[in-house]
């Protein structure tokens, strides 16, 4: 439709406001929501006639002179700039990439910021979410005081505690989702992009090949949650893609498939980066950890407490170190999927060379011409 509009003479633009016409309020998404109320599920023709998408500005913050660029509050990229503005209070240098102490603060500083994702993060079309004080660095400074080293906090601290008291403890399997994409041309324009909806748990419709978004299930129904169900309200998604510059000038798209891995991987290679100077395929394949100290963000919003997943990779001291401090270890594969998948490209403006890289835990390529 796009190519008929353009030969016909209506330009590229045109084009695409017409294909976008059929698919939402033609016969297109007449079959969609047909098919998706003969499932019993809710949408319907007008909903699809009155979606558009949004130009949002994103959230950011500087780490170590780095501009980092993330999603909005509609997803869980505020988590990145949280994270980073806890981590720049440490010398993480100092403690040594993937020491005992190393990763102790980092997960932390996670837990922290994850904790302020439940209490806080949803659709700012619904929600007033307290970006200025969650991003600001004395709230990081504050939080950072929170931090002992001696001790873990065993569960998810803070303001979010009572959803997930509400919502239970569950355990299920942990599972990889999500697919990431980022480019630079030769002009310097970037591309980060986290483009997702599998069809494994989500029918297909029937002559169209389209599948039926499964992210609603991302949505709570806890009243008073900051992302409980609401109509024409997003889900706090978790795909979060990233662009980091440096000087005013693009250093790093970079992102990962992952479900609530997401941030975590991301913030991992950042700091392999940054704070260790490590090239960018050394940086995605040095081993990883997650903590899963909050309720997940996929329905049932599985809470696992003090859990500590570590790439048995990471020495086996340090493990017994950590779980000393009250972590509740789980020793992963030497390399599994469900750490991340982590694609990024490094630009360095003074020599005018890209260099990019591709987790080597899933299917990943990197590539250039």
């Amino acid at each position: 439709m796009v190519a008929a509009e353009e030969r016909a003479g209506g330009g590229r633009a045109r084009g695409i406001e017409a294909a976008r016409d059929e698919f939402y309020r033609g016969d297109i998404g007449k079959e969609i929501a047909e098919f998706i109320q003969s499932q019993g599920g809710f949408v319907s023709e007008s909903d699809l006639a009155e979606f558009h998408s949004d130009i949002e500005s994103p959230v950011s913050t500087t780490y170590r002179g780095v501009t980092v660029f993330a999603c909005g509050p509609w997803s869980q990229g505020p988590v990145i700039p949280q994270t980073l503005n806890i981590l720049e209070r440490f010398d993480l240098a100092e403690l040594g990439q993937n020491s005992a102490d190393y990763i102790h603060v980092f997960s932390e500083a996670l837990n922290l910021a994850f904790a302020d994702r439940e209490r806080y993060y949803g659709d700012p079309h619904f929600v007033d979410v307290p970006l200025d004080t969650l991003l600001s660095k004395s709230y990081a400074a504050h939080r950072a005081e929170l931090i002992t080293m001696q001790r873990a906090f065993g569960e998810m601290p803070g303001a979010g505690r009572d959803f997930v008291e509400r919502a239970g403890q569950r355990d299920a399997a942990l599972q990889p989702d999500t697919s990431y994409v980022c480019a630079v041309d030769a002009e310097g324009n970037a591309f980060s992009a986290t483009p997702s909806d599998g069809v494994g748990s989500t029918p297909l419709i029937p002559g169209l090949g389209l599948i039926c978004s499964g992210r609603g299930s991302q949505s709570w129904l806890v009243p008073g949650h900051a992302s409980e169900l609401a109509g024409g309200k997003r889900p706090r998604l978790t795909p979060n893609p990233a662009m980091a510059f440096r000087d005013g000038r693009l250093y790093m798209p970079f992102g990962t498939p992952g479900a609530d891995m997401q941030p975590q991987s991301m913030l991992q290679t950042f700091i392999n980066i940054v704070d260790f100077g490590m090239d960018v395929q050394q940086a995605i394949e040095a081993p990883r950890f997650g903590t899963y100290s909050y309720p997940e963000s996929f329905w049932p919003h599985t809470y696992r407490p003090g859990r500590l997943c570590l790439e048995a990779r990471i020495p086996q001291g340090v493990g017994e170190n950590l779980r000393a401090r009250g972590h509740d270890l789980e020793w992963w594969p030497e390399w599994t999927r469900i750490a991340g998948n982590v694609c990024a490209i490094v630009v360095d403006v003074e020599r005018g060379t890209l260099t990019a890289g591709a987790d080597a835990r899933a299917e990943a390529y990197a590539c250039g011409w």
